[in-house]
């Protein structure tokens, strides 16, 4: 079965954070209900979340509308019973059709009633990246971990020290990879709040503005680098976030690449590709490509062999970069790269949607 796993968003139930925690300070009590995968499609990522309180006050949605009114009472139900449970809702099955999922997918949701949530809470209202997870099934479901990108001592966690560790694990290798989704067969829900993503582009070319331009629409915190102090200015790369003059091994080895990040080279250059590509392609970077022609990358990997980089290091080098959609211009060209970098970072081939057996969104 296909259960989607989303990047992470911005914020960790940011939509209803304030909302909840007035409520708890008032004294009232609170249900959750928290979207944690879907299969075809589905109108919103997980993590989107919708809670109740006693007084019938609502904050958030799940589907954007589909389910939200049996939702409610499901809330109320688990607010008197204190009994969390997964309630799935799918276009085949009658209560979907009659609620009106009209995305076509199924919905798995999470309802719970919080208690003692002031710890958790208070922790997603500080600053900085970190990872909650939530167990959903099993006998400790509703118990949370709270993990920071720092490796300090996570907070929470069920009391089973054993599971607790596998918990902690997961939890940062989602947040390392800014993902949010179910792990440990399902039982366990990981909302990522990771730090923005950083795109690096080398060479600053007509292409690498457009890269640059649509970068930044997408979210990425975008560095243009260039070793020639008349090309890397302000003024050519008014979009990108840093404009750096100097060579790009130089910055690549003081970046701290994280696998949220990717690297485009478009120097197509070997004495700036391959010292730059060398520390890429050894990096945790998600994403390396390099622009060029079939021969041109022929002779930069030859380059990059000669250098010491293993066969097995260079198969993850997307050369020549980017989507086969017949890019011409700058701006086609930067949909091919970015589009190939989401497809890669959702772990998705790239083809078209008419040609997949699911979507994934409405």
């Amino acid at each position: 079965m296909e259960r989607a796993v989303s990047r992470a968003a911005s914020g960790i139930y940011e939509e209803i954070l304030a909302d909840v925690r007035r409520w708890l300070a008032e004294g009232r009590a609170v249900a959750l209900a928290t979207l944690l995968s879907f299969e075809r499609s589905s109108p919103r990522s997980p993590g989107a979340a919708m809670a109740l309180n006693d007084r019938g006050e609502v904050a958030g949605s799940v589907s954007g509308g589909c389910v939200e009114g049996d939702l409610y009472e499901r809330l109320r139900a688990v607010l008197a019973s204190g009994e969390p449970a997964v309630v799935d809702y799918g276009i085949s099955d009658e209560v979907g059709f009659s609620v009106g999922l009209s995305c076509g997918g199924t919905i798995h949701v999470f309802v719970e009633r919080l208690a003692g949530a002031g710890g958790w809470l208070a922790r997603l209202a500080e600053a900085g990246p970190l990872a909650l997870a939530t167990v959903v099934a099993g006998p400790h479901a509703g118990a949370r971990l709270v993990v920071a990108e720092d490796g300090g001592e996570p907070a929470g966690g069920t009391g089973d020290a054993e599971l607790d560790g596998a918990i902690a694990t997961a939890a940062r290798d989602m947040l390392a990879r800014g993902r949010t989704g179910l792990v440990l067969d399902g039982r366990v829900f990981v909302a990522s709040r990771a730090p923005q993503p950083r795109l690096f582009v080398f060479g600053a070319v007509e292409f690498s503005r457009a890269l640059a331009r649509a970068g930044r629409l997408l979210g990425y915190h975008v560095v243009v680098a260039d070793a020639r102090p008349v090309f890397a200015t302000r003024d050519r790369f008014p979009e990108a976030d840093e404009v750096v003059c100097r060579w790009p091994h130089e910055v690549l080895a003081e970046a701290g690449l994280q696998p949220r990040d990717a690297v485009c080279v478009l120097t197509h250059d070997l004495k700036f590709d391959v010292p730059a590509l060398r520390v890429a392609l050894r990096s945790p970077a998600g994403y390396v490509g390099a622009l060029g022609s079939r021969r041109t990358q022929a002779r930069r990997r030859e380059a990059l062999l000669a250098d010491g980089l293993a066969a097995e290091e260079l198969d993850r080098l997307a050369a020549p970069i980017g989507l086969d959609i017949g890019a011409d211009t700058p701006p086609e060209f930067a949909i091919s790269v970015l589009a190939e970098v989401v497809a890669l970072a959702h772990g998705r081939p790239g083809g078209r949607l008419t040609a997949a057996r699911s979507e994934a969104r409405a």
